[in-house]
Order: structure tokens, then sequence, then C-alpha cells
């Protein structure tokens, strides 16, 4: 019996051919009887000629020419159900990460004004909000190193497994917080988790598929953490983290970090299903064989030492600097944006309007990733990269000053979540094709991940400038410190001049 049109779903190695046993039998039973059954049906429907009929992988005998230059064809020639899984496990593990963002992004506000008690201003608010939001970057940039080294080190598996127990556990350990100061240590320590799942996750899928395909599975894998923004998004109108009696005495915003931590079941499949990419483990195996230490895995000073690797650091650094202030200081707190637009509204309404109008955003988020895919994918990474942060640098400017009532939300914040989204398509794609295999994992948590140490300021810097214009008598002061903080995306428009073009190329080796 065949199993044509689409062999490319299953094409397992003499390896993969002995008998399955533990991990391995379960993953061969997901891909080979999806693929092989629908496939069987799908080539029934459309009743190919035999020869251009994919042979069966069980059969010996020889392919057909015609069907070896059908294959060639082919845009996802020899990529296998394997690659698809890794594809989603990567892509949930990052998703569910970003809905725990979108969770606290929400639930921060109305924690604070239930934690600091009803003597306390929407000032102090607003300030103690921006110091939980820096205070768990710093987290974010901390599990960024941490985890990237033992993703070098341990693997790609182990770091998905370990990231994603940190950020769950730590969510339902916040909806616990009896005062201001626990609830930042959660967010510090749910930080670490979220700072490691993005570097395994990007470097186990970017050395496990085909090169080919490479950076549209690295944009997909992105763009789909939209979904992830949007799940809690729309969560929080279901559960209303303003509402203070939610369900059996315990608010809404606790209940909501409770909710948070139901994705740590998937840590119970990752280590059956996937296994640690070759190159990783050829990686390994080198630096066990050689007395260099320059050829060592997750060397941090190596990063620095290698002339190329310093510059290529440097050049991600600035470019994820550029970003992550931009959408952590500004962009992120469009919630806060839309409470002093609809000042003095019911809690609510304003509750309402957060819930659908991040979620337009996120809509937003997911259309610009989706596009700097491909633009960075068939125009190159550099092109890609400047056409973004113009946008986010005009829409970031247009939205904080003309954001008046909700329906303005709705068509507003899409935009401004298409532009500063955007960037994060590329960086998904970007830094894992800057570092050789053996530095990928703690290069890619460099560029990403520990910039939060410098990011972490700017909600600092948004709350410290509000605070001071309002003292100043200046009108609408948070408008105005968002609008001044948003030229950062200017350093991402210099470092251009210096980032190497990556279209087309294999990814770095030593």
């Amino acid at each position: 019996m065949s199993a044509p049109l689409a062999h490319w779903l299953w094409l397992p190695s003499k390896k993969q051919q002995r008998l399955p046993t533990g991990g391995w039998w379960l993953r061969h039973v997901i891909c080979t009887f999806h693929a092989r059954t629908a496939l069987e049906l799908l080539d029934s429907i459309t009743g190919l000629p035999e020869n251009l009929r994919m042979p069966d992988p069980t059969q010996t005998s020889a392919r057909p020419a015609t069907a070896g230059a059908a294959l060639k064809t082919n845009a996802f020639d020899g990529v296998t159900g394997y690659h698809w899984l890794v594809f989603i496990i990567a892509a949930a593990g990052w998703l569910f990460d970003c809905m725990g963002q979108r969770i606290f992004v929400l639930a921060r506000e109305p924690a604070m004004r239930e934690l600091l008690g009803a003597a306390a201003s929407d000032a102090d608010i607003k300030s103690w909000g921006t110091w939980a939001t820096s205070i768990m970057m710093v987290g974010w940039g901390t599990g960024g190193i941490l985890f990237g080294l033992m993703s070098d080190r341990l693997g790609r598996v182990k770091t998905m497994v370990a990231t994603l127990l940190a950020y769950t556990a730590f969510s339902g350990l916040t909806g616990l917080a009896h005062s201001a100061p626990v609830f930042l240590a959660y967010r510090f320590l749910g930080g670490l988790g979220i700072g490691g799942m993005f570097g395994a996750a990007t470097t186990l899928l970017a050395e496990s598929v085909p090169s080919r395909v490479r950076p549209l599975a690295l944009g997909a894998m992105q763009a789909l953490s939209a979904l992830g923004n949007i799940s809690g998004s729309l969560l929080s109108r279901w559960i209303q983290p303003g509402a203070r009696d939610f369900y059996h005495g315990y608010a809404g915003w606790r209940f909501i970090f409770f909710v948070g931590a139901l994705p740590a079941v998937l840590a119970i499949i990752i280590p059956w299903v996937l296994d640690e990419p070759e190159p990783w483990k050829e990686a390994k195996r080198l630096a066990a064989q050689s007395k260099d230490p320059a050829q060592q895995v997750g060397s941090i000073a190596d990063l620095f030492r290698h002339p190329i690797w310093r510059k290529h650091l440097l050049v991600g650094v600035a470019l994820g600097v550029s970003g992550m202030a931009g959408l952590w200081g500004i962009g992120f707190f469009s919630p806060e944006l839309i409470s002093t637009a609809l000042k003095g509204e019911p809690q609510n309404i304003v509750d309402t309007v957060r819930a659908y109008g991040t979620t337009f955003q996120d809509v937003g988020a997911f259309l610009g990733m989706l596009c700097f895919t491909f633009a960075a994918t068939y125009l190159g990474r550099r092109k890609a990269f400047l056409g973004a942060f113009i946008l986010c640098l005009v829409a970031t400017i247009f939205v904080y000053n003309n954001l008046r009532s909700g329906v303005d939300a709705y068509w507003m914040l899409p935009i401004m979540g298409f532009a500063q989204l955007s960037v994060f398509g590329g960086y998904s794609i970007y830094f894992p094709e800057l570092f050789p295999t053996r530095l990928r994992g703690v290069g890619i948590s460099f560029c990403y991940n520990t910039v939060r140490y410098i990011t972490a300021a700017s909600p600092v810097m948004l709350g410290k400038l509000n605070s001071t214009l309002q003292a100043n008598g200046v009108h609408e002061p948070f408008r105005k410190a968002a609008t001044i903080l948003s030229f950062v995306f200017l350093l991402g428009l210099v470092a251009l001049i210096w980032a190497p073009e990556t279209k087309g190329q294999p990814l770095p080796q030593d």
C-alpha cells in the first residue's frame, strides 16, 4: 500500500526504522498513523497517476525518476511528521509563555489596586505596576542567561521543560500573593522561566527543520505566539481581573493567574516525543573531543572573544533593546492608556474595552509578524527591519496621542500591535542565524533576553517621566511620556548599519 502525495510527512532514517521503544514509540504512532491515513484518503480523492505518486517508505523498490522530479518541485520536500511535531510543540511552549505575559499585563493594575489598599493613588498604582514590570524583566534577563547556558550544555529539550515548569508554577503562586512586595518577588521568579523559553524553543526549531523552511518555521512560531496574547486577552473577558469576588472569594486577577499555571501539563509530553537536535549532539561531541577551550559549548567568553560573533552579538543586542524597550516600556501599557481614555467610566466597561482592545492589538501583532516573515524571506532581513522600525516609531506616537475612546482602541491598537510586534518576528528568524551551533543558545538568549536588564528601566522611566510631567502641570503627562520614549526605535535603525544580511545563508559554524 502506498502513502502518496506527502511522503515528506514521514521519512524515517535507518536509525528510526529500528523497533520503536519509549518516547520514540509514541512519536512513531503520532506521526505515521495520522499522516498515512490522511494521505491515502487524499490520494484516493485526487486520483493522481501512479507515476506521480510518492512511494510507500516501507517498500524497498526504487523510486521512479519522475517521482523524484516531482519531489524537487515541492516546497516542503524533506519536511517530515517529526519536523511538524517539533514545530507544534515549540510554538505551543512559546504561545503559553506569551499568554502568561498578557495575563500579567492585564492583571497588573487591579492587583496593585487591591494589594496597596484603598488609600493608594492612581500615580502610586501606576508606579508599582511599572516596578513589577521592570522586576519581571530583570528575572527575564537572568533566566535568559541561565537557561541559555543550560540549553547549550544540557540540551534544548531539557531546557524547554525546565522553563515551562518555571513560568507556569510562579504564575499560580502570583495568584496567592498577599502583598505588593511578594507579588513582585513571584514576578521575578516567573520571569526566569519566561526568559528561557524563547531561546530554547527557537534554537530547537532552527536546528531541527530543513534550512530551506527554517525562516518560515521560525517566523510562524513567533506569529503564533500572538495567539497566546489573544488567549490571555479573551480569558480576561471571562475572568475580569478587576472583579473583586470572581469565585469563592478570589478576585479576578488572582484566578486568572491560577489559569496561567495549567500549561504545565505540556511538560509531561515533551520529553517523550522530542529528541535533541542532531547539530547540537554533533557540537557536543566535538567539544568533548577537542582540547581547545575556544571550541567549548555555551561559552559566554567566546561570544566576546571572537570578532565576528562579538559584532553579531552587539548588533543583536541593539536590535533587541530597541524593540523590547518600545514594547514593554510603551506598547504593553495599552491597558493603562485605555484606562486613561475612559477615566470615570464603570470598571466593567473599562475591563471590557481593555479585553477586546488588547485582543485586537494582538490580532494586529499576528499579522505584523506574518508580514515581517514574508518580507524577511523574500526581501531580506535588513530591509524588513528597516521598514518595521520606521513603522514602530510612527504608529506608537500616533496611537498614544489620539486614542480617546473605546472605538479608538478597537482600530488604533491593532495598528500599534502590527508595528511593534513585527520586529519580534524578525528576532526569531535573525538571531539564530547570527551564531554557531555551540554558542547559539547563549547567543540568542543574550540578544533576546539579557537585553531585559537594559530595557527593564523603560517601564520605570515611563512611570517616573509621567510623575515628573504631572508634577510640572503638563497636560496629559502619560501620553507625553510615552511619546518621548518612542524615539528608542531609532536605535534599531542605527544598528542596521552594521547588521549582516543572512538571507539565503546556512546557519553559521566555526
